[in-house]
């Protein structure tokens, strides 16, 4: 193995590759440009940064999923996949040197389209790429089982390239994920795969349907305000129709049947997705389109299961329409929140927020706790047919009870939950009370809590008679002048690999500044699937403004474009145990600008 040069950007990696600048980010790890002095090209290169905190035996399985998605792709030869040039471990990790694509992401192109979205032919476009794509995947035995649209490549000379095939599977192939485990991103999991059951070539073929939802949407059709209620929505609930898919809705409509039977074939929706690139709707989709009712016992059991969850149900005799006519989705808006270094201590200036500069582009989809119809147990009725639903209801049950515990260390969820204090070993860093259980409203916030829309963008659960308050050109929201406050901040452009290494490097100052500072934890964990996060305790004496002992908590994470999130909270030491548990309801319901 050939030795480092430098860090970060300049490494040279096996005596080749010299890694240039950072152009992607990911729950498992980044993405650089690099140049091929050998053979004097642009490689991209994949680097496995969650193998850097994690437990040997982690890190094994890590690493021989790093060597499945490059067996994976090695097995493909289509112009519409990214083609795997090397393996090499550097670092006591593997890194994949891959094609370079220069485009962005189809998530990244949605982001930056015209109203949040893209052009319903030329999603049709894009969607025959990956098809294609796909169809040769499956005809060398490999199931991609993540396709989203942070996985498709938009190349500037218009081609459309698939690439992470990091959790394929492949026939033959013993599987390298743990018992009980899901892996994939949750609003993009097939039913049959949130109900347990094994996935098929339908299964991608239903996430490229969802892939399309949210490309000529701006939403993903099944994002919920936590991973269960996500998976929940997955089974039971249909898409609110696409209103900006045109010709290409009724090809989503037939690709997101809950049932994979009912779903076409690759060769069918091939022919689908030609007639909508062409403007026509195909003909052929309208026979995947159907409506019926739930039946009184449906709603009722529906109900139960809902109910336990905050979430509301349409009154008996209500029906759920399988083309989609559902109300509800999930919101966003965008922009960003502000803060700067810390003063006097933690809750003067949050240590690792910038002053915000960029104004919070236009929402899209509806505003507020994301609620839809319920949807009918499979078509045909009869006992399998409820059978299947129930088993689906216990899953979800199930599912609530064991939280985001080990079997769920695998997902990937843009959104948050009780993962947040789930380390990137599968254990628990702690966990306090739920306050919310008691006293449920719809929407799944306790009783007196509401959600705010801040100006800047982001979203915030907040307790009963807490207000927005500016400190200098930082945001808090607080019942009391500051005393007890949540405090957003964030950082465009981080200077640091990881949110962990940041926090170790403003514990530093923070040391030598605040009086008696003693670190109650400081550790890398995974929050919002993103496992390059971290959660940080401490208490200090305050001296000047709320003097007295205080204790903060801190829960920092990086999206997937790199932007450096911190949420904060901090009260007085005697009032910690109820701060605590109002954090955790914080994070729950947190929804970053733009998520």
């Amino acid at each position: 193995m050939e030795h480092t040069q430098g860090m970060g950007a300049g490494l040279v990696l096996a005596g080749r590759y010299r890694l240039g600048e950072t152009i992607g980010r990911g729950g498992m790890g980044k993405v650089w440009r690099a140049h091929d002095e050998v053979l004097h090209r642009t490689v991209a290169v994949k680097e496995l940064t969650a193998g850097q905190y994690v437990s040997e035996a982690d890190r094994v399985v890590l690493h021989a999923r790093t060597q499945k998605e490059a067996r994976a792709a090695a097995r493909i030869t289509h112009p519409a996949v990214v083609t795997v040039h090397d393996v090499l471990e550097h670092d006591d990790r593997p890194w994949i040197v891959m094609q370079y694509v220069d485009g962005p992401s189809l998530a990244d192109a949605v982001k930056a389209g015209a109203d949040g979205r893209i052009d319903a032919r030329e999603a049709a476009r894009i969607g025959l790429h990956v098809l294609g794509a796909l169809r040769a995947a499956h005809a060398a035995g490999v199931l991609h089982r993540d396709v989203k649209p942070g996985n498709v490549l938009l190349a500037r000379d218009g081609r459309v390239l698939l690439t992470d095939f990091g959790i394929a599977a492949i026939e033959g192939d013993s599987t390298i994920t743990r018992t009980g485990e899901l892996v994939g991103s949750i609003d993009y999991l097939a039913p049959e795969r949130v109900r347990g059951g094994d996935p098929g070539p339908a299964s991608d073929l239903w996430a490229l349907g969802a892939t399309l939802y949210t490309a000529v949407q701006g939403a993903s059709p099944f994002r919920r305000s936590s991973p269960i209620s996500t998976m929940q929505a997955v089974v039971t609930e249909e898409a609110e129709p696409a209103g900006h898919a045109g010709p290409l809705a009724p090809v989503i409509t037939a690709l997101l049947r809950k049932d994979p039977a009912d779903r076409p074939d690759a060769a069918e929706t091939e022919r689908m997705l030609i007639e909508a690139m062409e403007g026509r709707t195909p003909s052929a989709a309208q026979a995947y389109v159907a409506t019926r009712s739930l039946s009184a016992d449906e709603l009722r059991e529906l109900r139960e299961l809902r109910e336990a969850h905050g979430t509301r149900v349409p009154r008996e005799g209500s029906r759920a329409d399988r083309s989609g006519t559902g109300s509800g989705t999930g919101s966003g808006t965008g922009g960003t929140a502000s803060g700067a270094g810390a003063a006097s201590g933690p809750d003067a200036r949050h240590p690792a927020a910038v002053p915000a500069q960029r104004p919070a582009p236009p929402a899209h989809g509806n505003t507020g706790t994301a609620h839809a119809s319920p949807h009918a147990p499979p078509v045909g009725g009869g006992p399998g047919g409820r059978a299947r639903w129930r088993r689906a209801a216990l899953v979800l049950v199930l599912a609530a009870a064991v939280g985001a515990g080990a079997g769920f260390a695998g997902m990937r969820y843009a959104d948050g939950s009780r993962g947040a204090h789930t380390t990137t070993t599968g254990s628990t860093t702690g966990s306090t009370p739920d306050p919310s259980t008691s006293a449920v409203q719809a929407g799944g916030l306790p009783e007196g809590w509401r959600r705010v829309e801040d100006p800047l963008g982001f979203s915030l659960a907040v307790p009963p008679g807490w207000k927005r308050q500016m400190d200098g050109d930082q945001i808090d929201y607080t019942p009391d002048n500051g005393r007890h406050r949540i405090r957003i901040s964030v950082d465009d452009a981080p200077d640091f690999e990881n949110p962990y290494t940041h926090m170790l490097d403003v514990e530093k100052s923070l040391k030598k500044r605040l009086p008696e500072y003693q670190r109650v934890k400081l550790t890398q964990n995974t929050f919002r699937d993103r496992q390059e996060s971290c959660l940080w305790e401490f208490t200090w004496r305050e001296k000047r403004t709320h003097p007295g002992q205080r204790h903060a908590i801190d829960q920092v994470y990086y999206t997937d474009d790199g932007t450096e999130y911190a949420l904060y909270m901090s009260s007085p030491e005697e009032d910690w145990a109820t701060t605590r548990e109002q954090f955790d309801i914080v994070l729950r319901h947190w929804r970053p600008a733009g998520g």
